[in-house]
């Protein structure tokens, strides 16, 4: 549960409350296959616990939970409510199942990405996977009491919810019972670590060698304990070497990737050595955009990521943003100046790198202009460079300190 205060509470009248500010706000959308299914048991475990209280949760979605770090954090205090003690029902059932358990079955079983729910606010409902189901797989546990009963149902529901009246003993026993067979379901949707082209990328980079990876790791570690930042954005995180290098140096580490593997593993490492890293499935070429009504509901991730880091980490991407996403090395100057508030940490690699060499694709010519002077030339009008090193492969590494 997120710390709440009481600041106001007067008999008759609504209490006021402040509660503990989560440093970056995340959505559902945006995490990781072991995020969402962590996010999912703390809010079975919290309906559980409020039982003995005579409290139940009468929603259940991801939207009440952010994540501080790798810690998820139930935020929505206002989900819970008296309990009707002789109700054997648990009427956010059927919402937790079409937030989570039917995202996370689209994702395990027909491969749908878990981003794709930034356009379903009320998660799927079972029409909307049955069709791509096998016959096999709809009467496999869990997708049969998760897709096929309830399809078989839909037609002879009718006349709305009914809430039927037991004995408390009853009433509680069927609850908890409800609750552990979720939990069950849970568990048998939750995704096995998958490999993919960049989750070992850091250990197969064949233009890297050791003594480059020691002497980066090196320059970065320096560098950081020079500034010292509280808060860090590591863009392109991968695994989050360098994420736990700045949360090793002091900083609460947010980290972005676009590849759903190399996030997962990042955050399972976070998670396991308690370390101050949110990774988030993110793209600084592509960022999430506001959703929602009038686009206000949830906020762009820009918009959360705006003048609130005091670093940013810029490793190994440049030259993706440059030739694969098309985006003058001006314009990434210009955003990562409204992000950082002062030091950035970026890798420039040289045309005649292999790594570029290969995003060009036989476009060598197109990006002929590129190079140090002209990345200096277009640094220079945002940032002062503070410290500068050069690998044996040809890379350099650069601290900047932005111009006041």
């Amino acid at each position: 549960m997120v710390p709440t205060r009481v600041l106001r509470a007067k008999s008759g009248q609504a209490a006021l409350l402040e509660h503990e500010r989560i440093v970056f706000p995340s959505y559902p959308w945006e995490w990781t296959p072991g995020q969402w299914v962590q996010a999912a048991s703390l809010t079975l475990d919290l309906c559980e616990e409020a039982l003995d209280d005579g409290l139940i949760l009468k929603d259940a979605t991801p939207l009440n939970i952010l994540f501080s770090g790798p810690r998820p954090v139930f935020v929505d205090v206002l989900s819970f409510e008296r309990r009707d003690p002789h109700s054997p029902l648990w009427i956010a059932y059927a919402q937790f199942v079409r937030t989570f358990l039917l995202p996370l079955g689209a994702y395990v079983h027909l491969g749908w990405p878990l981003a794709a729910t930034m356009q379903r606010r009320d998660g799927y409902v079972p029409a909307d996977l049955a069709p791509f189901l096998s016959l096999l797989r709809r009467w496999r546990s869990p997708l049969r009491s998760l897709v096929t009963l309830p399809r078989l149902l839909e037609r002879k529901a009718h006349g709305g919810l009914r809430r039927p009246q037991v004995s408390e003993e009853l009433s509680a026993f069927a609850v908890r019972r409800l609750l552990r067979s979720t939990r069950k379901a849970l568990r048998s949707l939750t995704p096995t670590a998958r490999e993919s082209r960049w989750s070992d990328y850091t250990q197969t980079a064949a233009h890297y060698k050791s003594s480059d990876h020691e002497a980066k790791q090196q320059f970065v570690r320096r560098a950081l304990e020079r500034i010292r930042p509280a808060r860090v954005l590591d863009v392109g995180a991968n695994t989050g070497v360098y994420s736990r290098i700045a949360a090793e140096c002091g900083g609460n580490v947010v980290a972005w990737d676009t590849d759903v593997q190399a996030a997962d593993l990042n955050w399972r490492i976070a998670q396991r050595e308690n370390l101050p890293i949110l990774p988030l499935i993110a793209d600084f070429a592509r960022p999430t955009p506001a959703v929602g009504w009038q686009n206000r509901e949830s906020a762009s991730l820009l918009d959360r990521a705006k003048g609130k880091f005091d670093c940013v980490l810029m490793l190994g991407v440049l030259h993706h943003l440059l030739v694969t996403d098309q985006i003058p090395l001006s314009a990434i100057f210009e955003q990562l100046g409204e992000i950082s508030t002062r030091w950035a940490i970026i890798e420039w690699i040289p045309q005649e790198d292999a790594q570029f060499d290969e995003l060009c694709r036989g476009r060598q010519e197109l990006y002929s202009y590129l190079s140090e002077e002209y990345f200096v030339q277009a640094l220079s009008r945002r940032f002062i460079v503070r410290d500068r090193s050069q690998l044996a492969n040809g890379r350099t590494l650069w601290l900047v300190e932005a111009v006041l």
